[in-house]
């Protein structure tokens, strides 16, 4: 069984900073995406950015510039350095993995998510 447990969400006043962390515990083979995603009240999850297993990135234009994704692979660590921060980035964060637990086709995991508030 596979978890993702995601950490340091918070409130943040615009223009600060936060940064989310992501770990993935469990019987883990291989890791091939590890990425944040963002729901806002009433919208639908939208990727903010992922990272894979050879380090490409690809992010929301409306993140970059201000947000960093990193990957610790020998962790299963995924981490979202957020600065600048703007009211609109205000949601529920929640760390997704695209998992191998064998030789089997990768899975999707998602974490329980973390919530995100900017006051303006």
């Amino acid at each position: 069984q596979v978890q993702l447990v995601e950490s340091g969400g918070g409130l943040v006043q615009a223009g600060g900073t936060l940064r989310l962390s992501c770990a993935a515990s469990g019987s883990i083979f291989s890791i091939d995406f590890m990425g944040w995603y963002r729901q806002a009240p009433g919208k639908q999850r939208d990727l903010v950015a992922g990272i894979s297993s050879s380090g490409t990135i690809n992010s929301a234009d409306s993140v970059k510039g201000r947000f960093t994704i990193s990957r610790e692979n020998a962790k299963n660590m995924v981490y979202l350095q957020m600065n600048s921060l703007k009211p609109e980035d205000t949601g529920v964060y929640y760390c997704k993995a695209i998992i191998r637990t064998g030789w089997g086709a990768p899975l999707n995991y998602w974490g329980q998510g973390t919530q995100v508030t900017v006051s303006s």
